[in-house]
């Protein structure tokens, strides 16, 4: 039998100690619409050339911790430099970097509210002060409050989500370049979702040290069970950032698998296209669902707001009646009643209409 707990734990900070682990059962399910995954796998034959090119590797030893080629075809994917694109295991490990690295004891994080639970989990772990702005009555952006929440709060790092995760909001043009004039923080854009839709960051690059822009090939890349990320930034502030790194942390399967998505980036786009035009039909389909309010997405999920029966019914009842597993997320202040669908095949939002329709009118 284990010990007795307290002494171990009186060791650990009160500020972790204090908050909710990030957490996500899994429940096996027909239709799996719950982690805003890419509906598509990767084709067998992109499979096949990852384990060739892993099989002529040699596995005893270390993956290249700044792989030069790989740096170099996500610098020209993206249009910035080389030696200002850096790895991860996952954009999860480079928000923990850039937050670990920039923050001392008190200094103040602002973000939007609701957004990536992530952001306020390591920013209390890390010891900082979380400040969060509530977004509009559609969930969409005020980023004049988020400027003078900044300024007000001296914050060190501004967290610009967009498109936003729960929310599917986006930011507006020209709001990074507004936060970047008016405050002086370090911006930080993540764009898990930018693939989708919305403005990106990456041209506001050249024009200052103080922005980092996150992507990652866990959702339109459809590479989410290989775990790969990236961070764009000045190259002073990626040298940075590295330092808050773990070293080979990003194992050679997910960097041989990384470089042949990219070279055949342009048959993933056209997957991504049409998860759009799914997401698309899907919402305008919504619309005549009675009982449900849906909210403009330019992500690969919707979220909607139940009025004809509570959210956490209709998420057992799809679940229960009709095998859709989807996100729960009414638990929060800001979105009471709402559920986050992801967008599936056009076969699964089909389903969840019909779903939705039965549920409704039962």
């Amino acid at each position: 039998m284990p010990p007795e707990a307290s002494a171990g734990l009186a060791l650990i900070k009160p500020a972790v100690r204090s908050q909710t682990p990030y957490t996500l059962s899994s429940s096996p399910a027909r239709r799996k619409l719950n982690q805003n995954e890419c509906p598509y796998d990767l084709p067998a034959e992109l499979k096949r050339s990852v384990v060739d090119e892993v099989m002529a590797a040699p596995w005893q030893r270390y993956p290249e911790f700044a792989p030069p080629k790989l740096l170099s075809r996500l610098a020209a994917h993206y249009g910035w430099v080389d030696d200002g694109v850096l790895v991860g295991n996952g954009s999860n490990e480079l928000i923990q970097a850039t937050l670990s690295v920039a923050l001392a004891g008190g200094d103040v994080v602002v973000a939007p509210s609701p957004t990536f639970s992530l952001y306020r989990l390591l920013t209390n772990v890390l010891g900082g002060r979380y400040v969060a702005v509530p977004l509009g009555a559609g969930f969409e952006y005020d980023v004049d409050r988020l400027i003078e929440t900044a300024v007000r709060e001296r914050a060190k790092v501004v967290v610009l989500n967009s498109p936003n995760n729960p929310t599917g909001s986006a930011l507006p043009p020209g709001a990074v370049e507004r936060v970047l004039a008016e405050t002086g923080a370090l911006v930080l854009a993540d764009e898990a979702y930018q693939d989708f839709g919305g403005p990106s960051a990456i041209p506001l690059l050249s024009r200052s040290s103080r922005l980092v822009v996150l992507r990652t090939f866990s959702k339109a890349m459809g590479m989410a069970g290989l775990r790969f990320g990236l961070a764009l930034a000045h190259p002073a502030m990626a040298h940075e950032l590295a330092k808050g790194k773990l070293p080979y942390n990003v194992n050679l399967v997910t960097l041989a698998a990384a470089g042949i998505a990219l070279r055949h980036s342009a048959l993933l786009a056209a997957r991504t296209r049409e998860i759009v035009n799914v997401r698309d039909r899907f919402v305008a389909r919504l619309a005549g669902v009675p009982g449900i309010t849906m909210y403009p997405s330019a992500a690969n999920f919707v979220l909607i707001r139940c009025a004809a029966l509570p959210a956490r019914e209709v998420f057992r009842r799809l679940y229960d009646e009709y095998g859709i597993l989807v996100r729960d997320v009414s638990g929060a202040a800001e979105l009471e009643e709402c559920l986050r669908i992801s967008v599936g095949t056009e076969e699964d939002m089909d389903a969840v209409i019909e779903a939705l329709d039965g549920i409704v009118a039962a």
